[in-house]
Protein backbone atom coordinates (compact mmCIF):
# COMPACT_ATOMS: atom_id res chain seq x y z
CA UNK A 1 0.00 0.00 0.00
CA UNK A 2 1.50 3.38 -0.92
CA UNK A 3 2.44 5.86 1.80
CA UNK A 4 -0.14 8.60 2.23
CA UNK A 5 0.82 11.96 0.76
CA UNK A 6 2.11 14.81 2.91
CA UNK A 7 -1.18 16.62 2.43
CA UNK A 8 -3.12 13.52 3.60
CA UNK A 9 -0.99 13.25 6.75
CA UNK A 10 -1.58 16.91 7.47
CA UNK A 11 -5.36 16.56 7.35
CA UNK A 12 -5.39 13.34 9.33
CA UNK A 13 -3.41 14.80 12.27
CA UNK A 14 -6.49 16.86 13.30
CA UNK A 15 -4.59 20.09 13.91
CA UNK A 16 -5.71 21.95 10.84
CA UNK A 17 -2.07 22.95 10.29
CA UNK A 18 -0.28 21.65 7.25
CA UNK A 19 2.76 19.72 8.49
CA UNK A 20 4.62 20.52 5.30
CA UNK A 21 4.84 24.07 6.61
CA UNK A 22 7.43 22.67 9.01
CA UNK A 23 8.22 23.59 12.55
CA UNK A 24 8.02 27.33 11.87
CA UNK A 25 4.28 27.44 11.43
CA UNK A 26 3.64 24.94 14.25
CA UNK A 27 5.80 27.06 16.55
CA UNK A 28 3.72 30.11 15.62
CA UNK A 29 0.87 28.55 17.60
CA UNK A 30 2.97 28.35 20.72
CA UNK A 31 2.47 31.01 23.39
CA UNK A 32 3.97 34.29 22.26
CA UNK A 33 6.63 35.60 24.64
CA UNK A 34 6.99 39.37 24.77
CA UNK A 35 10.49 40.85 24.94
CA UNK A 36 9.52 42.63 28.19
CA UNK A 37 7.51 40.77 30.79
CA UNK A 38 5.93 41.97 34.01
CA UNK A 39 9.05 41.75 36.18
CA UNK A 40 11.30 43.34 33.57
CA UNK A 41 8.75 46.13 33.21
CA UNK A 42 8.61 46.57 36.97
CA UNK A 43 12.36 47.12 37.15
CA UNK A 44 12.63 49.29 34.03
CA UNK A 45 9.66 51.43 35.03
CA UNK A 46 11.20 52.09 38.43
CA UNK A 47 14.46 53.04 36.74
CA UNK A 48 12.56 55.36 34.41
CA UNK A 49 10.78 57.01 37.35
CA UNK A 50 14.21 57.68 38.87
CA UNK A 51 15.35 59.17 35.55
CA UNK A 52 12.27 61.43 35.42
CA UNK A 53 12.81 62.62 38.98
CA UNK A 54 16.48 63.31 38.22
CA UNK A 55 15.39 65.24 35.11
CA UNK A 56 13.08 67.47 37.12
CA UNK A 57 15.82 68.03 39.66
CA UNK A 58 18.22 69.28 36.96
CA UNK A 59 15.91 70.81 34.32
CA UNK A 60 16.59 74.29 35.70
CA UNK A 61 20.25 73.96 34.70
CA UNK A 62 19.57 72.85 31.11
CA UNK A 63 19.49 75.26 28.14
CA UNK A 64 15.80 76.05 27.81
CA UNK A 65 15.51 76.14 24.02
CA UNK A 66 17.05 73.43 21.89
CA UNK A 67 19.67 74.75 19.48
CA UNK A 68 19.49 71.67 17.26
CA UNK A 69 19.52 72.36 13.53
CA UNK A 70 16.78 71.00 11.24
CA UNK A 71 17.57 67.42 10.25
CA UNK A 72 19.97 66.80 13.14
CA UNK A 73 18.36 63.52 14.24
CA UNK A 74 18.02 61.17 11.20
CA UNK A 75 21.82 60.77 10.70
CA UNK A 76 22.14 59.72 14.35
CA UNK A 77 19.62 56.88 14.06
CA UNK A 78 19.52 53.70 11.96
CA UNK A 79 17.65 53.93 8.68
CA UNK A 80 15.46 50.93 9.64
CA UNK A 81 13.89 49.50 12.78
CA UNK A 82 15.89 46.64 14.34
CA UNK A 83 15.26 43.00 13.34
CA UNK A 84 15.74 41.67 16.84
CA UNK A 85 14.60 43.07 20.20
CA UNK A 86 16.90 45.58 21.84
CA UNK A 87 17.28 46.19 25.55
CA UNK A 88 15.54 49.00 27.43
CA UNK A 89 18.97 50.24 28.47
CA UNK A 90 19.94 50.69 24.81
CA UNK A 91 16.74 52.62 24.10
CA UNK A 92 17.15 54.86 27.15
CA UNK A 93 20.78 55.48 26.26
CA UNK A 94 19.69 56.84 22.89
CA UNK A 95 17.04 58.98 24.58
CA UNK A 96 19.74 60.60 26.66
CA UNK A 97 22.34 61.06 23.94
CA UNK A 98 20.22 61.71 20.85
CA UNK A 99 16.69 62.82 21.80
CA UNK A 100 17.39 65.11 24.75
CA UNK A 101 19.63 67.52 22.76
CA UNK A 102 16.68 68.12 20.43
CA UNK A 103 14.20 69.04 23.18
CA UNK A 104 13.06 72.47 24.25
CA UNK A 105 12.39 72.11 27.96
CA UNK A 106 8.81 73.24 28.47
CA UNK A 107 8.96 72.23 32.14
CA UNK A 108 11.94 74.48 32.81
CA UNK A 109 11.18 77.24 35.34
CA UNK A 110 12.87 79.59 32.85
CA UNK A 111 10.38 78.88 30.06
CA UNK A 112 8.45 82.12 29.37
CA UNK A 113 7.43 81.57 25.74
CA UNK A 114 4.01 80.97 24.17
CA UNK A 115 1.77 79.89 27.05
CA UNK A 116 2.82 77.22 29.56
CA UNK A 117 2.36 73.48 29.13
CA UNK A 118 1.73 72.50 32.70
CA UNK A 119 2.32 69.15 34.27
CA UNK A 120 2.38 67.82 37.81
CA UNK A 121 3.28 64.58 39.49
CA UNK A 122 -0.34 63.72 40.41
CA UNK A 123 -1.41 64.23 36.78
CA UNK A 124 1.53 62.09 35.61
CA UNK A 125 0.30 59.29 37.88
CA UNK A 126 -3.15 59.48 36.29
CA UNK A 127 -1.62 59.48 32.81
CA UNK A 128 0.52 56.48 33.69
CA UNK A 129 -2.55 54.58 34.87
CA UNK A 130 -4.48 55.61 31.76
CA UNK A 131 -1.70 54.25 29.56
CA UNK A 132 -1.56 51.01 31.49
CA UNK A 133 -5.32 50.38 31.43
CA UNK A 134 -5.47 51.52 27.78
CA UNK A 135 -9.26 51.49 27.54
CA UNK A 136 -11.25 53.10 24.74
CA UNK A 137 -13.99 55.30 26.13
CA UNK A 138 -15.85 56.16 22.93
CA UNK A 139 -18.94 54.26 24.11
CA UNK A 140 -20.32 54.04 27.63
CA UNK A 141 -20.33 50.26 27.24
CA UNK A 142 -16.67 50.29 26.14
CA UNK A 143 -15.73 51.14 29.74
CA UNK A 144 -18.55 52.67 31.79
CA UNK A 145 -16.16 54.18 34.35
CA UNK A 146 -14.22 56.04 31.64
CA UNK A 147 -17.36 57.84 30.50
CA UNK A 148 -18.90 58.44 33.90
CA UNK A 149 -15.70 59.64 35.59
CA UNK A 150 -15.21 62.20 32.83
CA UNK A 151 -18.76 63.46 33.30
CA UNK A 152 -18.29 63.77 37.06
CA UNK A 153 -14.83 65.35 36.92
CA UNK A 154 -15.90 67.94 34.33
CA UNK A 155 -18.76 68.90 36.65
CA UNK A 156 -16.25 69.20 39.50
CA UNK A 157 -14.09 71.52 37.43
CA UNK A 158 -17.08 73.54 36.18
CA UNK A 159 -18.06 74.22 39.78
CA UNK A 160 -14.48 75.17 40.68
CA UNK A 161 -14.55 77.65 37.80
CA UNK A 162 -17.91 79.07 38.90
CA UNK A 163 -19.46 78.25 35.52
CA UNK A 164 -23.22 78.79 35.27
CA UNK A 165 -25.31 75.75 36.23
CA UNK A 166 -26.46 75.41 32.61
CA UNK A 167 -23.04 73.92 31.77
CA UNK A 168 -23.32 71.10 34.34
CA UNK A 169 -24.16 67.56 33.32
CA UNK A 170 -26.02 66.72 36.53
CA UNK A 171 -28.92 68.67 37.96
CA UNK A 172 -29.66 68.98 41.69
CA UNK A 173 -31.49 65.63 41.46
CA UNK A 174 -28.34 64.03 39.98
CA UNK A 175 -30.17 63.33 36.71
CA UNK A 176 -28.35 64.00 33.45
CA UNK A 177 -29.42 67.15 31.69
CA UNK A 178 -28.84 68.52 28.20
CA UNK A 179 -25.44 70.08 28.83
CA UNK A 180 -22.15 69.02 30.35
CA UNK A 181 -18.45 68.73 29.71
CA UNK A 182 -16.03 66.71 27.62
CA UNK A 183 -12.24 66.55 27.36
CA UNK A 184 -11.12 67.36 23.83
CA UNK A 185 -7.54 67.23 22.59
CA UNK A 186 -6.87 70.95 22.10
CA UNK A 187 -8.65 74.29 22.07
CA UNK A 188 -8.31 74.24 18.28
CA UNK A 189 -10.29 71.01 18.20
CA UNK A 190 -12.89 72.58 20.48
CA UNK A 191 -13.29 75.60 18.18
CA UNK A 192 -13.93 73.24 15.26
CA UNK A 193 -16.36 71.03 17.19
CA UNK A 194 -18.33 74.10 18.32
CA UNK A 195 -18.39 75.41 14.75
CA UNK A 196 -19.79 72.10 13.49
CA UNK A 197 -22.47 72.19 16.18
CA UNK A 198 -23.29 75.78 15.25
CA UNK A 199 -23.56 74.78 11.60
CA UNK A 200 -25.85 71.85 12.42
CA UNK A 201 -28.12 74.10 14.46
CA UNK A 202 -28.19 76.85 11.83
CA UNK A 203 -28.98 74.44 8.99
CA UNK A 204 -31.57 72.37 10.85
CA UNK A 205 -34.47 74.35 9.37
CA UNK A 206 -32.81 75.68 6.22
CA UNK A 207 -32.32 74.18 2.76
CA UNK A 208 -28.88 72.64 2.11
CA UNK A 209 -27.93 75.33 -0.41
CA UNK A 210 -28.03 77.97 2.35
CA UNK A 211 -24.79 76.56 3.72
CA UNK A 212 -22.89 78.74 1.25
CA UNK A 213 -24.15 81.87 3.05
CA UNK A 214 -22.93 81.02 6.57
CA UNK A 215 -20.66 83.56 8.28
CA UNK A 216 -18.32 83.13 11.28
CA UNK A 217 -17.06 86.10 13.34
CA UNK A 218 -14.20 86.76 15.74
CA UNK A 219 -11.59 89.35 16.59
CA UNK A 220 -8.41 89.40 14.52
CA UNK A 221 -6.63 88.85 17.86
CA UNK A 222 -8.41 85.52 18.37
CA UNK A 223 -6.54 82.30 17.78
CA UNK A 224 -5.70 81.23 14.23
CA UNK A 225 -7.59 77.99 14.89
CA UNK A 226 -10.84 79.85 14.10
CA UNK A 227 -9.83 80.50 10.52
CA UNK A 228 -8.48 76.95 10.27
CA UNK A 229 -11.76 75.55 11.59
CA UNK A 230 -13.58 77.42 8.83
CA UNK A 231 -11.16 75.95 6.30
CA UNK A 232 -11.69 72.40 7.59
CA UNK A 233 -15.47 72.71 7.85
CA UNK A 234 -15.80 74.45 4.50
CA UNK A 235 -17.38 77.53 6.07
CA UNK A 236 -17.35 80.04 3.20
CA UNK A 237 -17.17 83.33 5.12
CA UNK A 238 -14.87 84.09 8.08
CA UNK A 239 -14.86 87.66 9.40
CA UNK A 240 -11.80 88.54 11.49
CA UNK A 241 -12.77 91.95 12.80
CA UNK A 242 -9.82 94.21 13.70
CA UNK A 243 -9.58 94.66 17.46
CA UNK A 244 -9.20 98.19 18.75
CA UNK A 245 -5.90 99.19 20.40
CA UNK A 246 -7.78 101.80 22.44
CA UNK A 247 -9.83 98.92 23.90
CA UNK A 248 -6.63 97.03 24.75
CA UNK A 249 -7.11 94.86 21.64
CA UNK A 250 -10.60 93.65 22.52
CA UNK A 251 -13.39 93.18 19.99
CA UNK A 252 -15.66 96.23 19.84
CA UNK A 253 -19.36 95.19 19.94
CA UNK A 254 -20.22 98.11 17.64
CA UNK A 255 -17.76 96.85 15.02
CA UNK A 256 -19.26 93.37 15.29
CA UNK A 257 -22.79 94.73 14.90
CA UNK A 258 -21.75 96.72 11.83
CA UNK A 259 -20.20 93.62 10.23
CA UNK A 260 -23.30 91.53 10.95
CA UNK A 261 -25.64 94.20 9.56
CA UNK A 262 -23.58 94.42 6.37
CA UNK A 263 -23.65 90.66 5.92
CA UNK A 264 -27.40 90.47 6.54
CA UNK A 265 -27.93 93.17 3.93
CA UNK A 266 -25.88 91.05 1.50
CA UNK A 267 -28.11 88.02 2.15
CA UNK A 268 -25.62 86.14 4.32
CA UNK A 269 -26.37 84.16 7.50
CA UNK A 270 -24.44 84.96 10.70
CA UNK A 271 -24.19 81.66 12.61
CA UNK A 272 -21.03 81.47 14.77
CA UNK A 273 -19.26 83.95 17.04
CA UNK A 274 -16.06 83.33 19.02
CA UNK A 275 -15.22 85.56 21.96
CA UNK A 276 -11.86 85.31 23.68
CA UNK A 277 -10.86 85.64 27.32
CA UNK A 278 -7.08 85.94 27.11
CA UNK A 279 -5.94 86.32 23.50
CA UNK A 280 -2.67 84.68 22.51
CA UNK A 281 -0.75 87.86 21.69
CA UNK A 282 -1.64 90.03 24.67
CA UNK A 283 -4.27 88.29 26.86
CA UNK A 284 -6.92 90.76 25.74
CA UNK A 285 -10.45 90.10 27.00
CA UNK A 286 -13.48 90.56 24.78
CA UNK A 287 -16.66 92.04 26.36
CA UNK A 288 -18.40 88.71 26.80
CA UNK A 289 -21.77 89.93 28.07
CA UNK A 290 -22.21 92.42 25.21
CA UNK A 291 -21.08 89.91 22.58
CA UNK A 292 -23.40 87.30 24.06
CA UNK A 293 -26.36 89.64 23.77
CA UNK A 294 -25.54 90.22 20.09
CA UNK A 295 -25.23 86.47 19.49
CA UNK A 296 -28.61 85.82 21.12
CA UNK A 297 -30.25 88.56 19.06
CA UNK A 298 -29.09 86.92 15.83
CA UNK A 299 -29.44 83.30 16.99
CA UNK A 300 -25.70 82.70 16.59
CA UNK A 301 -23.74 80.02 18.43
CA UNK A 302 -21.49 81.83 20.90
CA UNK A 303 -18.27 80.03 21.80
CA UNK A 304 -15.85 81.36 24.39
CA UNK A 305 -12.19 80.49 23.95
CA UNK A 306 -10.41 80.89 27.29
CA UNK A 307 -7.72 78.30 26.60
CA UNK A 308 -5.08 79.86 28.86
CA UNK A 309 -6.88 82.29 31.14
CA UNK A 310 -10.08 80.35 31.77
CA UNK A 311 -8.74 78.54 34.82
CA UNK A 312 -8.52 81.87 36.69
CA UNK A 313 -12.32 81.84 36.86
CA UNK A 314 -11.84 79.94 40.13
CA UNK A 315 -10.46 83.14 41.68
CA UNK A 316 -13.11 85.54 43.03
CA UNK A 317 -10.94 88.55 42.15
CA UNK A 318 -10.94 87.49 38.47
CA UNK A 319 -14.70 86.98 38.11
CA UNK A 320 -15.23 90.34 36.39
CA UNK A 321 -13.59 88.92 33.27
CA UNK A 322 -16.18 86.14 33.07
CA UNK A 323 -19.45 88.06 33.36
CA UNK A 324 -21.95 86.91 30.75
CA UNK A 325 -20.91 83.23 30.50
CA UNK A 326 -24.57 82.22 30.77
CA UNK A 327 -25.04 83.70 27.28
CA UNK A 328 -22.47 81.34 25.75
CA UNK A 329 -23.36 78.07 24.06
CA UNK A 330 -19.91 76.61 24.73
CA UNK A 331 -16.86 77.41 26.83
CA UNK A 332 -13.33 76.05 26.72
CA UNK A 333 -10.22 76.17 28.88
CA UNK A 334 -7.11 74.02 28.69
CA UNK A 335 -6.14 72.26 31.90
CA UNK A 336 -2.88 71.38 30.11
CA UNK A 337 -1.90 75.04 29.89
CA UNK A 338 -2.14 76.44 33.40
CA UNK A 339 -3.83 73.84 35.58
CA UNK A 340 -1.11 71.29 36.28
CA UNK A 341 -2.46 68.63 33.93
CA UNK A 342 -0.19 67.28 31.24
CA UNK A 343 -1.15 67.47 27.56
CA UNK A 344 -3.70 66.78 26.21
CA UNK A 345 -6.61 67.97 28.33
CA UNK A 346 -8.77 70.65 26.72
CA UNK A 347 -11.98 71.01 28.73
CA UNK A 348 -15.13 71.99 26.86
CA UNK A 349 -18.62 72.59 28.21
CA UNK A 350 -21.88 73.06 26.31
CA UNK A 351 -25.33 74.14 27.41
CA UNK A 352 -26.98 71.76 24.97
CA UNK A 353 -25.20 68.78 23.45
CA UNK A 354 -27.91 68.01 20.89
CA UNK A 355 -26.35 70.13 18.11
CA UNK A 356 -23.02 68.37 18.75
CA UNK A 357 -24.70 65.03 18.28
CA UNK A 358 -26.54 66.25 15.19
CA UNK A 359 -23.18 67.23 13.67
CA UNK A 360 -21.00 64.37 14.87
CA UNK A 361 -23.08 61.29 15.69
CA UNK A 362 -22.80 58.35 13.32
CA UNK A 363 -23.50 54.93 14.79
CA UNK A 364 -22.91 51.87 12.61
CA UNK A 365 -24.27 48.50 13.67
CA UNK A 366 -21.08 47.41 15.43
CA UNK A 367 -21.28 50.40 17.79
CA UNK A 368 -24.92 50.00 18.80
CA UNK A 369 -24.89 49.01 22.43
CA UNK A 370 -26.34 49.87 25.78
CA UNK A 371 -25.21 53.32 26.81
CA UNK A 372 -26.25 56.70 28.08
CA UNK A 373 -26.50 60.22 26.71
CA UNK A 374 -22.75 60.59 27.18
CA UNK A 375 -21.38 58.30 24.51
CA UNK A 376 -18.56 60.77 23.98
CA UNK A 377 -17.91 59.61 20.42
CA UNK A 378 -20.92 61.79 19.57
CA UNK A 379 -19.31 64.88 21.12
CA UNK A 380 -16.00 64.83 19.22
CA UNK A 381 -14.42 64.29 15.81
CA UNK A 382 -12.36 61.12 16.38
CA UNK A 383 -13.97 57.87 17.45
CA UNK A 384 -11.23 56.66 19.80
CA UNK A 385 -10.46 58.46 23.03
CA UNK A 386 -8.10 57.96 25.95
CA UNK A 387 -9.06 57.73 29.61
CA UNK A 388 -7.96 61.36 30.04
CA UNK A 389 -10.16 62.12 33.01
CA UNK A 390 -7.85 60.05 35.24
CA UNK A 391 -5.16 62.71 35.22
CA UNK A 392 -7.69 65.39 36.14
CA UNK A 393 -9.10 63.09 38.82
CA UNK A 394 -5.67 62.61 40.40
CA UNK A 395 -4.72 66.28 40.10
CA UNK A 396 -7.95 67.74 41.49
CA UNK A 397 -7.98 65.37 44.44
CA UNK A 398 -4.29 65.73 45.30
CA UNK A 399 -4.24 69.55 45.02
CA UNK A 400 -7.73 70.62 46.01
CA UNK A 401 -9.34 74.01 45.44
CA UNK A 402 -7.28 75.95 47.97
CA UNK A 403 -3.91 74.79 46.66
CA UNK A 404 -4.95 75.43 43.05
CA UNK A 405 -6.03 78.96 43.91
CA UNK A 406 -2.73 79.51 45.73
CA UNK A 407 -0.84 78.25 42.67
CA UNK A 408 -2.62 80.62 40.26
CA UNK A 409 -2.24 83.60 42.59
CA UNK A 410 1.47 82.84 42.90
CA UNK A 411 1.89 83.10 39.12
CA UNK A 412 -0.24 86.22 38.87
CA UNK A 413 1.93 87.82 41.57
CA UNK A 414 5.04 86.84 39.59
CA UNK A 415 3.48 88.51 36.55
CA UNK A 416 2.91 91.66 38.59
CA UNK A 417 6.59 91.53 39.54
CA UNK A 418 7.62 91.43 35.88
CA UNK A 419 5.37 94.39 35.11
CA UNK A 420 6.90 96.37 37.99
CA UNK A 421 10.42 95.58 36.79
CA UNK A 422 9.54 96.83 33.31
CA UNK A 423 7.89 99.99 34.62
CA UNK A 424 10.93 100.89 36.70
CA UNK A 425 13.35 100.57 33.79
CA UNK A 426 13.40 103.67 31.62
CA UNK A 427 14.63 101.71 28.59
CA UNK A 428 11.37 99.76 28.32
CA UNK A 429 7.67 100.38 28.02
CA UNK A 430 4.64 98.17 28.64
CA UNK A 431 2.55 97.88 25.48
CA UNK A 432 -0.74 96.47 26.82
CA UNK A 433 -2.11 96.13 30.36
CA UNK A 434 -0.53 93.04 31.97
CA UNK A 435 -3.10 90.30 32.52
CA UNK A 436 -3.15 86.70 33.67
CA UNK A 437 0.63 86.61 34.31
CA UNK A 438 1.50 87.84 30.79
CA UNK A 439 3.45 91.07 30.26
CA UNK A 440 4.01 92.53 26.78
CA UNK A 441 6.79 95.10 26.52
CA UNK A 442 9.34 96.56 24.14
CA UNK A 443 12.37 98.81 24.04
CA UNK A 444 11.30 102.46 23.91
CA UNK A 445 11.54 104.59 20.78
CA UNK A 446 13.07 101.85 18.67
CA UNK A 447 12.17 100.36 15.29
CA UNK A 448 11.18 96.98 16.67
CA UNK A 449 14.25 95.25 15.32
CA UNK A 450 15.97 95.96 18.63
CA UNK A 451 13.26 94.20 20.64
CA UNK A 452 13.46 91.21 18.30
CA UNK A 453 17.25 91.18 18.64
CA UNK A 454 16.93 91.33 22.42
CA UNK A 455 14.56 88.33 22.57
CA UNK A 456 16.82 86.42 20.19
CA UNK A 457 19.83 87.12 22.43
CA UNK A 458 17.91 85.95 25.49
CA UNK A 459 17.00 82.71 23.74
CA UNK A 460 20.51 82.07 22.43
CA UNK A 461 21.86 82.38 25.96
CA UNK A 462 20.00 79.20 26.91
CA UNK A 463 19.12 80.75 30.26
CA UNK A 464 15.53 81.68 29.36
CA UNK A 465 13.10 81.37 26.47
CA UNK A 466 10.64 84.03 25.25
CA UNK A 467 8.89 84.89 21.99
CA UNK A 468 7.73 88.05 20.25
CA UNK A 469 4.40 89.01 18.79
CA UNK A 470 3.12 91.94 16.73
CA UNK A 471 0.64 94.52 18.01
CA UNK A 472 -0.37 97.44 15.78
CA UNK A 473 2.66 96.75 13.62
CA UNK A 474 5.10 96.84 16.54
CA UNK A 475 7.38 93.98 17.51
CA UNK A 476 6.62 93.19 21.15
CA UNK A 477 8.26 90.83 23.63
CA UNK A 478 5.98 88.46 25.55
CA UNK A 479 6.93 87.32 29.06
CA UNK A 480 4.46 84.55 29.90
CA UNK A 481 4.52 82.95 33.35
CA UNK A 482 2.91 79.64 34.18
CA UNK A 483 5.61 77.01 34.60
CA UNK A 484 4.86 74.67 37.49
CA UNK A 485 8.38 75.10 38.91
CA UNK A 486 8.78 78.86 38.37
CA UNK A 487 9.62 80.94 41.48
CA UNK A 488 10.54 84.56 42.19
CA UNK A 489 14.27 83.85 41.84
CA UNK A 490 13.73 82.71 38.25
CA UNK A 491 11.91 85.93 37.40
CA UNK A 492 14.63 88.12 38.88
CA UNK A 493 17.39 86.14 37.17
CA UNK A 494 15.58 86.38 33.83
CA UNK A 495 15.12 90.12 34.20
CA UNK A 496 18.79 90.57 35.08
CA UNK A 497 19.64 88.69 31.88
CA UNK A 498 17.21 90.83 29.84
CA UNK A 499 18.65 94.01 31.35
CA UNK A 500 22.24 93.04 30.59
CA UNK A 501 21.47 92.01 27.03
CA UNK A 502 19.42 95.19 26.46
CA UNK A 503 22.54 97.25 27.16
CA UNK A 504 24.42 95.25 24.56
CA UNK A 505 21.66 95.47 21.93
CA UNK A 506 21.23 99.22 22.42
CA UNK A 507 25.01 99.79 22.27
CA UNK A 508 25.21 97.85 19.01
CA UNK A 509 22.27 99.82 17.62
CA UNK A 510 23.88 103.13 18.56
CA UNK A 511 27.19 102.04 17.08
CA UNK A 512 25.53 101.07 13.80
CA UNK A 513 23.96 104.50 13.28
CA UNK A 514 25.76 106.83 10.83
Amino acid sequence: MPEPSTETRAVSNGTGVSSNAGNGQRNALNDFVHPMGVEAYRKTAKDLIDWICDYYARVESLPVRSEAEPGYLPPMLPTEAPDAPESADAVLSDIQSKIMPGLTHWQSPNFFAYFPANSSFPAMLGDMLSGALSVMGFLWSGSPAATELETVVLDWLAKLLNLPACFLAFGPDMKLGKGGGIIQGTASETVLVALLAAQARAMASRPAEDRQYLVCYSSDQAHSSIKKACMVAGTPHCRLIPARPELDYALDPDDLTAAIDADLAAGLIPFYLVGTIGTTSSCAVDPIAKLGAIARRHDMWFHIDAAFAGVTAMLPEMQHYFQGLELADSFNTNAHKWLLTNFDCSCMWVQDADPLKAALSLTPAFLRAKGNAYDYKDWQIPLGRRFRSLKLFFMLRMYGKQKLQEYLRHHIALGDLVADLVRHDSRFEIVTPPRFALTCFCLKAQTGKETAALVDAVNRSGKAFMITTELSGRCVARFAIGGAQTQERHIRAAWQLISQLADKVLAETEGARP
